[in-house]
């Protein structure tokens, strides 16, 4: 079994977190977010005021790239993704992307500014995710297309064979976005 773990990454302010989970024959259990023991491993500070849940039916779904003005704890309750960030705000990181594949053991934390994306490897993948501000149809949101030649995203689904909405296949590419 893994120990909870915090560690950084390429993008300042992304991390990738490895949770502790605890199985026997009934199925497993996991702190999905246990605020004290995630801040003695390194984690910020992050004054949740929204939990949200995404379900995803189908392997190959791809959502995003989105990015949020808000902070993001991710994590699985059920299946596998691969997950891309992308780094959007002004600085020497524009433009840096980091992978990850997420499973129940697995979390990250997006900082805002950073567009996040993701594509279900399994089918019936519930994503849920934690937020530091509430939604509202007045939230400003950064977009770029998830399969951009130029960030150089090695999906595991190909762009053909992807479940994308209309909306996501519309966004811009890199180039078009001013850091």
């Amino acid at each position: 079994m893994a120990e909870l773990s915090v560690d950084t990454t390429s993008i300042p302010g992304l991390l990738r977190v490895t949770l502790a989970v605890h199985g026997d024959n009934r199925g497993w259990f996991k702190e999905a977010y246990q605020q004290a023991k995630l801040r003695e491993a390194g984690f910020p500070e992050f004054d949740i005021v929204q939990s949200n849940v995404s379900f995803n039916a189908e392997r190959g779904v791809t959502r995003g790239i989105h990015a949020e003005p808000w902070d993001k704890y991710i994590s699985l309750a059920h299946g596998r993704a691969f997950a891309a960030i992308v780094d959007l705000r002004p600085g020497p990181a524009f433009g840096r992307v980091e992978t990850f594949e997420l499973d129940p053991g697995s979390a990250i934390f997006v900082p805002r500014g950073c567009g996040n994306s993701y594509q279900t490897l399994t089918p019936d993948v519930v994503y849920t995710y934690l937020v530091n501000d509430h939604w509202s149809p007045e939230a400003r949101y950064t977009l770029i297309n998830a399969y951009d030649p130029a960030l150089g995203i090695d999906w595991p689904i190909a762009e053909a064979d992807a479940i994308r909405s209309q909306k996501d296949i519309d966004h811009p590419p890199l180039a078009a976005i001013a850091p």
